[in-house]
């Protein structure tokens, strides 16, 4: 088969969206970008003394209202709703996948909508921001042309908005030429979640400059300023999403390092920005948020319920480590902030994962978690030590300035938090284990559910596994059992495991690097194709790469080269996306100028839409 013919295949369900879908979502994405590209134009070009109206009048009406640029006031406000409509559309989808399966096409799916909708939103709030902007305006701008400059942060808004929109085609050529995906790790699926986290910070950049042109500190932007550090802390906190839901296909290892990764982060940014009680609100932020989208997911919708880390602890020993020695010194504050969340805060998670998670962490993380997720938080809280300071200086307010040997740290703790991650990810098959498996019915069919008892060869197989379960999805809900040991190399479920219709059942083994799966019982599939296998009464099989399972969908004999290249794409994608965050970042904080008094210009735009 020649490589490029997957792309010329016909959409079934399995391996890209129908001819008449893309079409449709084409014409959608045209009008609304189109819309958007006018108003620009229009807001840019028109003449003077044109009477100001839409978008523009609501600016203008709201800077007035709450003494802010307009360039600020109005995509800030939108820009939190985008980010809340597509992250609610995200949570939601991801609970369908799980409990349902892949999609009969992408607009067949509901949540789809909503992650369409606040994606534009964000692409859209950075070009209104970048048409509106007229004096005053910061000292670190972009010259796109010789009348019009824009501030750094509307340009990474568009960034991140452009960013995540280029998920949506290249996941549909994703799918054409690897097959369908329905795990969340998949690097287009990473590359619409990349660019909304991102979006926060640019928002957070964009309400700096405003403050910095401005002066004000009003209420309007206190608030503004709480709801964005948790909005970062949430997405950030975006990727563990599988891991919340109890369905991973990567090592255990990895969570505790993301959530030391977003907490350090995010926190100490928020610390070093907010000042006293920083790291606590935006906390508290991020529980209104998730604990609200969390219950809308699970009750209403009736979806599998999206568990979340506490971050509590890591939030009060962020506030504790500041009292002590003071946040002057940022490099030395995000490195002992570090040090307390990859220690107790660690600690204190894994707690809380034997509280309210979906998998519990079990010892036999410690102590490869412990090593990465203390590496991780120290150079966590570094980078969200520059990022706070950055975002004061960009603000107009005086920092201590980074000392020339100091200034490598922040790349440095990116580094290590980014090395951590990739310790984390690869995955195994190890020496050979194989199962004899004895069912006993419990529920008769057609909706058949049956107990499973499991012989290991060889015996110790599952002895020190950071996780043995059973795990059935994809019938209409989520089941996740951890067996448990009743004699030497032999297990047994403890809840009615489903064996019927579409339900997706395998017994799924981590040890080490180790990540196993054995299925149960697979229904026919034939838009791969796929045979069903059978949940016999007694049956032996062999462990398998447990990946192969969850992504029943991927396509057989795709040639290396296309996953290298396919690989490195969303690769350089991603790593511009955080190289323009920072460097943005980074330019607007030095060009920064000391705020004026609050009062802005009587200047009105040229034209309005």
């Amino acid at each position: 088969m020649q490589p490029l013919a997957f792309l010329a295949t016909d959409s079934a369900p399995a391996g890209g969206a129908e001819l008449t879908q893309i079409i449709e979502a084409t014409l959608v994405f045209g009008v609304i970008l189109g819309a958007v590209a006018f108003y620009v134009r229009r807001q840019r070009a028109g003449a003077e003394g044109q009477r100001v109206r839409g978008f523009t009048a609501m600016a203008q009406r709201m800077a007035a209202a709450v003494n802010f640029p307009a360039w600020a006031a109005l995509p800030l406000q939108a820009l939190r709703l985008s980010l809340l409509v597509a992250l609610f559309g995200m949570y939601w989808d991801i609970s369908i996948h799980i409990d349902k399966g892949r999609d009969a096409g992408p607009l067949a799916n509901p949540a789809h909508w909503f992650i369409l909708i606040g994606l534009v939103g964000v692409f859209a709030c950075g070009a209104i921001a970048m048409a509106l902007s007229r004096d005053p305006l910061p000292g670190g701008t972009i010259k796109l042309t010789r009348y019009w400059r824009i501030p750094v942060g509307s340009a990474l808004l568009l960034g991140c908005g452009t960013f995540s929109l280029m998920g949506f085609p290249l996941d549909d050529v994703w799918h054409r030429l690897f097959g369908q995906d329905v795990t969340l790790f998949g690097p287009t699926h990473l590359m619409l979640i990349g660019g909304a986290s991102m979006a926060t910070l640019g928002g957070w950049l964009m309400l700096m400059e405003g403050i910095q042109v401005t002066g004000t500190r009003s209420t309007w932007v206190k608030l503004g300023e709480y709801a964005v550090a948790g909005g970062f802390l949430v997405g950030l906190s975006t990727f563990q999403a599988e891991f919340d839901f109890g369905v991973p296909q990567f090592r255990f290892a990895l969570e505790p390092v993301m959530v030391m990764a977003a907490a350090s982060i995010a926190l100490v940014t928020a610390r070093v920005r907010l000042g006293k009680g920083g790291a606590l609100l935006a906390f508290l932020s991020f529980l209104i948020i998730r604990g609200i989208i969390t219950l809308i997911v699970a009750v209403p919708l009736g979806r599998t319920v999206p568990h979340f880390p506490l971050y509590l602890a890591e939030a009060l020993l962020i506030e504790g480590v500041a009292l002590l020695i003071g946040t002057r010194k940022g490099w030395r504050f995000g490195a002992v902030a570090g040090l307390a969340v990859g220690t107790v805060g660690l600690a204190a998670e894994w707690g809380w994962s034997h509280v309210w998670a979906a998998l519990p962490w079990p010892t036999a993380l410690w102590p490869e978690a412990a090593i990465l997720g203390l590496v991780t938080a120290v150079g966590g809280g570094i980078v969200g030590a520059w990022f706070g300071t950055s975002l004061n200086r960009t603000a107009g307010e005086p920092a201590e300035p980074a000392a020339p040997a100091t200034k490598w740290l922040a790349p440095v703790g990116f580094a290590a938090v980014v090395a951590c991650v990739a310790i984390s990810l690869p995955i195994t098959t190890g020496d050979p284990v194989k199962a004899e498996v004895t069912l006993r019915e419990v529920g008769a069919a057609p909706a058949r559910t049956v107990q499973a008892t499991v012989k290991l060869t060889p015996a110790d197989a599952a002895d020190d596994a950071a996780w043995f379960t059973a795990t059935a999805w994809q019938g209409g809900g989520l089941v996740v059992d951890e067996l448990r040991k009743i004699g030497a190399g032999t297990w047994e479920t403890t809840q009615p495991i489903p064996v019927h219709d579409s339900w997706k059942t395998t017994l799924r083994l981590q040890r080490g690097s180790d990540i196993l799966g054995l299925p149960v019982y697979l229904p026919e599939d034939e838009a791969i194709p796929a045979k069903e296998i059978a949940a016999e009464p007694t049956f032996s099989r062999e462990f398998i790469l447990d990946k192969k399972l969850l992504q029943r969908e991927q396509k057989p004999d795709v040639p290396s080269y296309l996953w290298l290249l396919g690989y490195l794409v969303v690769g350089l994608l991603a790593a511009l996306a955080i190289g323009c965050i920072a460097a943005g970042t980074s330019w607007a904080a030095r060009k920064a100028k000391a705020p004026e008094q609050p009062a802005l210009t009587e200047e009105r735009p040229k034209v309005g839409v």
